[in-house]
């Protein structure tokens, strides 16, 4: 071995205290102390770029402490199609992101309260199967909204997510509709729905529940989007603009009605609500 070159596992070593001791931000490059990251809310303290959380860690910063209680925990994905692809079958992929993640989809529901109000919640958590939208999840959303519906609570849903889970065909699909046909039952009682878009929420998921909220907030730099942006340059032709789908970008054309940082996300769904309580 070259006098130069270190011992692979004294490179693996230093390799994993890095990861240990460092986040570097995917916006600006800066490395920040993953201390400071976490303590943060996993924002950049230099740019403000928001990473990815899990959906318990985002309940733990919008609910209060020891107020959250979990709803139909025990709803799991369906294989219709017995789908096989190259990757294998669909339940091995399930299977692996329930060990991963110990999730059982990719939507964790249930009930809590934000500066002392109930309200009922759904999260969606991107590392199972990449938040995508199944049978299960549409189940917990619909639920969920049953739930709010029932006990008059307001209704508070936080998207991440690729879009529709296709691995199980048009019943993926389906969930678009179910979802808001529950949403809509909330309007018939004036139960408010507030709908949160983080980073990413795209396809299906974009294109139903998570665009229909009495209001639409999302996190700053947050990918919102239908399809993807080469597809659309493909079909039109035309250069899109640097900022496409990007957050501020959607509430520049309207679908939004407020950006808000995730610092101060729980204290403005506080006065939203509050003022839905008048």
């Amino acid at each position: 071995m070259p006098w130069f070159k270190k011992p692979r596992s004294e490179r693996e070593t230093r390799k994993k205290l890095t990861d240990e001791m460092w986040v570097k931000c995917q916006k600006c490059n800066a490395h920040i102390f993953k201390q400071d990251f976490i303590n943060n809310l996993k924002v950049c303290t230099k740019c403000g770029w928001h990473g990815k959380v899990t959906a318990y860690e985002r309940i733990g910063m919008i609910l209060d402490a020891g107020t959250f209680k979990e709803i139909n925990e025990t709803i799991q994905p369906c294989d219709p199609l017995s789908f096989v692809d190259g990757k294998g079958p669909y339940t091995e992929r399930v299977e692996q992101a329930r060990r991963k993640t110990g999730l059982n989809e990719s939507v964790v529901t249930g009930t809590g309260k934000i500066d002392g109000t109930p309200v009922v919640i759904a999260v969606m958590d991107f590392r199972f199967l990449g938040g995508s939208l199944g049978s299960g999840t549409g189940e917990k959303i619909l639920l969920g909204s049953s739930y709010a519906h029932d006990h008059k609570l307001p209704y508070i849903v936080f998207s991440a997510s690729g879009g529709a889970r296709m691995h199980e065909g048009i019943l993926s699909l389906m969930q678009m509709a179910k979802t808001c046909s529950g949403l809509a039952r909330l309007t018939e009682k004036n139960i408010p729905y507030i709908s949160v878009l983080t980073d990413p929420t795209t396809g299906g998921v974009s294109a139903s529940f998570a665009m229909v909220g009495d209001i639409n907030i999302a996190e700053p730099g947050a990918l919102i989007g239908f399809a993807g942006r080469r597809v659309i340059e493909q079909t039109i032709k035309q250069k899109l603009p640097d900022n496409f789908q990007t957050a501020e970008f959607v509430l520049d054309h309207g679908f939004l009605d407020m950006i808000v940082s995730r610092g101060d996300m729980k204290k403005t769904l506080s006065s939203i609500i509050s003022f839905y309580n008048r």
